[in-house]
């Protein structure tokens, strides 16, 4: 099925094999260009009425996008499998519209002339070269592409059976990765589903009581976040002061880096106290927490902490931020959150059920991200014409 290609030819986007042609997207044999228009906004309505308008990048998906807004009277028209290209910042992504759809001026659509170019085809090789529109684009603020860049923009053109068959290796590939993001996406509904549950009704209660945070076990007690941790600050680590080693730097959304020295000793919890405010990390080892967090100690030997962790999670701190000049999370405001506190053995069998999901959780991801792996492999192999798929 596929095979080694050995005799190649210089061209405008590099090597290709020698019975590749290169063409630029404004040659009408292969393609024709529509660029987009906004139509007045009074036309715009959420009630399906005349065609989905898609305005830019924000409506698009891996490969379809899905609009949200109507248009009843569209000036500019993409058709069904036309690729769509976003033109305004951010330049250079790309979609394929699933029917007629109305486009505003952040996108362009290519309609790619079915005997001499395959749309999925193109819409493979542009995903993966973007960043050459990215090079393109005008403007010092704000980002853009013009039409005249899109004309003159160079792509590979194989034999249209090449194509198809390049067509139906990356979308096997694609079709196993999007299996995966659905068991994914169900494993993520489970968890959040357990968290609602085990977090406020616990495990096997059939006595509740009322409360300032509504009805929880009657062997729960209710506390003050303050009460049962402290929120200390991390310490400023600059990316030039870091030294290689083994130990996680933590920001506010994660592991941002490695060092030879940990602050703190693991595991431990890491919340973010600038930049994405409110998110909550786990991590298993000891670790050195930057100034952009908070990491927490515990005040209590009945607060376990990978119940903690979950708990912290569902809280949603994100909300207890101050709109100052430099959005942060205010360790005062979070103290003052009440929350339902569990015995610690009930503590322990919560976290044991969620972990156990999380694991199941992290391998569907890992093995996504490796399926990723795989096919942007494919796709520099094969759009490149190293690796040749056989066609009769």
């Amino acid at each position: 099925m596929f095979y080694k290609e050995t005799e190649f030819q210089d061209s405008p986007i590099g090597k290709i094999p020698k019975d590749w042609n290169v063409q630029e997207l404004g040659d009408e044999s292969i393609a024709d260009i529509i660029a987009g228009q906004s139509p007045p906004s009074s036309t715009y309505n959420k009630e399906n009425h005349g065609l989905p308008f898609l305005q830019g990048k924000m409506e698009f998906g891996e490969m379809f996008p899905s609009p949200t807004t109507y248009c009843s009277e569209p000036i500019k028209i993409s058709k069904k499998n036309d690729v769509l290209l976003s033109v305004r910042a951010p330049v250079g992504d790309v979609n394929i519209a699933p029917s007629e759809c109305c486009i505003g001026r952040g996108l362009a659509a290519i309609r790619a002339k079915a005997d001499k170019l395959n749309h999925l085809f193109l819409f493979y090789y542009l995903k993966l070269g973007g960043k050459r529109f990215e090079a393109l684009s005008t403007g010092s603020t704000f980002k853009a592409i013009r039409i005249r860049e899109i004309e003159k923009f160079s792509i590979p053109v194989p034999s249209v059976e090449e194509q198809r068959g390049i067509v139906g290796v990356l979308g096997v590939v694609d079709s196993v990765i999007a299996k995966t993001g659905e068991v994914i996406a169900k494993t993520e509904r489970l968890k959040k589903g357990l968290m609602q549950t085990l977090l406020t009704r616990g495990i096997g209660h059939k006595e509740y009581k009322q409360t300032p945070i509504g009805t929880i076990p009657k062997t729960w007690q209710i506390v003050k976040l303050g009460d049962i941790i402290s929120l200390e600050y991390g310490k400023g680590l600059p990316q030039n002061s870091r030294l290689e080693g083994r130990y996680p730097v933590v920001g506010s959304n994660g592991i941002v880096g490695r060092h030879n020295e940990a602050l703190v000793k693991g595991p431990g919890i890491v919340v973010g106290r600038k930049g994405t405010i409110g998110a909550v990390s786990w991590i298993d080892e000891d670790f050195w927490p930057i100034d952009t967090t908070y990491y927490v100690k515990t005040k209590r030997s009945d607060v376990f902490l990978r119940w903690l962790f979950f708990e912290l999670s569902h809280l949603n701190l994100a909300r207890l931020h101050l709109a100052d000049v430099v959005p942060g999370l205010k360790r005062d405001l979070a103290y003052s959150r009440m929350l339902p506190l569990p015995p610690l053995q009930e503590q322990q069998k919560i976290a044991e059920i969620i972990t156990e999901v999380d694991k199941k959780l992290s391998i569907e991801q890992n093995e996504k991200a490796k399926l990723e792996r795989i096919k942007r492999g494919l796709m520099d192999l094969l759009l490149a014409g190293k690796i040749r798929v056989k066609v009769d």
